[in-house]
């Protein structure tokens, strides 16, 4: 079992050099990039303005073309089409090496006959930094991520957790100007996933650094970003605050990606939708006709008359609360968020009804 990362205060200004030069970090700019693997086209025309010293999700399923994005930013691949600026400056024919950005991987990738101030130093001796500058500087680094004690060790004594802080620490040593994150956490177990998510996040903040972060977990940007960009086939679908994309998702795809939805039918009336009786306002533009819409588990509860009868397939204790998983006679499987003090047991029969809050429908198939 890896071992829990403990959560350590971050130093001073005045005691890290990191810290101390910490600035508001560089605008990133993608201007109609096109990417072609032979005739298979990967990104149609991407368009996002990244804000200097925010921190920026790239969100979408397998194959969407999230880490082609990445890559092309980094310099990593060539756009077939379109320009990347950093900072107000075309970098689009600059080489990796010259783009001052630091990148994290999914993988570690240490070296394994380094040590810990080794790897981190890495980077900085490739720059011809002075040794004794490039020691100091490492430390620093290692300070940051909680580290600094573990310097002498080599990779194979440390955890997944701690390897991948190492992987951070030398991506933040050089100081870049843009921060690149490719699935960085999905190979590390739940709970150090969660703690080392948050340790990223809070290290961003006071280093003011642009990131950009390609994830496929919804939790993970939901819960670190300043902003997210749902992507699906080579486009953004929808970009802006969580909430946003949570509350007022802009398309059925992002409604079915973000978050936790059932699938229920209804009938659009122009700006509302009817379900089961109730009328609901309309996320998005205006329809009329038969619809699926998409209902968040928490806007369904339960309720002891009235309302819509179904039957208990199974309900799942969360802590706080509980979600259930209820069939409605015609068939519809629809999930319920309550209380953990309502308790339901399998086959019991119960009735729900659905707050009015705005949905997102598409047209019944």
């Amino acid at each position: 079992m890896t071992s829990p990362i403990p959560v350590r205060p971050l130093p001073r200004t005045s005691e890290n050099s990191l810290l101390a030069d910490a600035g508001s970090g560089t605008r990133v700019e993608f201007r109609g990039i096109v990417k072609d693997y032979g005739a298979t086209r990967v990104l149609h025309g991407l368009d996002l303005d990244i804000a200097p010293g925010e921190f920026v999700s790239l969100l979408g399923p397998s194959g969407c073309g999230k880490t082609t994005a990445l890559r092309v930013l980094a310099g990593l691949e060539q756009a077939t089409d379109g320009v990347v600026m950093l900072g107000g400056t075309d970098v689009s024919a600059v080489p990796t090496n010259k783009r001052d950005i630091g990148m994290v991987f999914q993988s570690y990738s240490l070296f394994p006959h380094l040590r810990v101030i080794d790897n981190t130093a890495f980077g900085l001796l490739r720059r011809k930094v002075a040794k004794p500058e490039a020691v100091r500087r490492s430390h620093d680094a290692l300070a940051l991520v909680g580290l600094d004690h573990l310097a002498d060790r080599f990779p194979h004594q440390l955890s997944g957790g701690q390897q991948q802080r190492v992987a951070l620490a030398r991506a933040l040593v050089t100081e870049p100007r843009v921060l690149l994150l490719d699935e960085p956490l999905s190979a590390l177990d739940a709970k150090v996933r969660v703690q080392l998510r948050d340790e990223i996040r809070r290290i961003q903040l006071r280093l003011g650094i642009t990131t950009v972060f390609v994830t496929h977990d919804q939790e993970e940007a939901l819960a670190v970003s300043d902003r997210i960009a749902v992507m699906n086939a080579g486009r953004i679908e929808q970009i802006g605050t969580p909430e946003e994309l949570y509350l007022h998702p802009a398309t059925p795809g992002v409604a079915a990606f973000v978050g936790l939805s059932s699938l229920v039918s209804g009938v659009a009336e122009g700006s509302s939708v009817r379900v089961w009786g109730e009328v609901l306002p309309l996320a998005g533009d205006a329809m009329t006709g038969d619809v699926e819409v998409f209902v968040r588990p928490e806007n369904v509860r339960l309720v002891a008359a009235d309302g819509v009868e179904a039957t208990v397939l199974e309900s799942t204790f969360l802590g706080s609360f509980r979600r259930t998983l209820v069939r409605t006679a015609d068939g519809t499987h629809v999930r319920v968020q309550h209380p953990a003090s309502e308790r339901v047991e399998f086959d019991d029969r119960v009735r729900i009804a659905i707050d009015p809050e705005p949905v997102s429908v598409r047209p019944t198939a």
